[in-house]
């Protein structure tokens, strides 16, 4: 990861900016939103050793003096599906990425949660994104 940060430091103009926006190292939580009430169903329980090997190289290239941190920011990002199918590929996905060992015992409890609901429902899924704003150290080491 550190030598993709060095390539990416690289070819940034001397005013250019690397942006690191990823999902936070936070459990994402899982609900129901029925006329605007949320319940929740579940916390998924993913693996974060990419995430924290991602943050390791961006402090190592900041502590090299290569990156300087401009300014992080915290925001929440919120997921509303309208249907268990969108749902459903989704945390495929981010089990096919090695997030969570197994979608299924959260697309179970999902199942569940929406047949005890009448009415239009959505599946939502909260969890912050951390944004990171890096600029190349003035004296450009390679």
């Amino acid at each position: 990861m550190v030598h993709a940060l060095r390539q990416a430091r690289g070819v940034l103009k001397d005013d250019g900016y690397l942006l690191d926006l990823r999902p936070a190292i936070v459990h994402r939580r899982v609900g129901i939103e029925l006329n605007g009430s949320y319940k929740p169903v579940a916390v998924m329980e993913e693996n974060f050793d990419g995430d924290y090997a991602a943050n390791r190289a961006v402090k190592q290239m900041i502590e090299a003096g290569l990156l300087v941190m401009r300014r992080r920011l915290r925001f929440d990002c919120t997921r509303r599906m309208d249907r268990f199918t969108d749902f459903k590929a989704w945390l495929e996905e981010t089990a096919r990425f090695g997030k969570i060992r197994s979608a299924e015992p959260l697309l179970e409890r999902v199942k569940v949660a929406l047949k005890s609901r009448n009415g239009k429902t959505r599946i939502v899924v909260h969890a912050p994104v951390d944004l990171r704003v890096l600029t190349a150290s003035s004296t450009k080491k390679r």
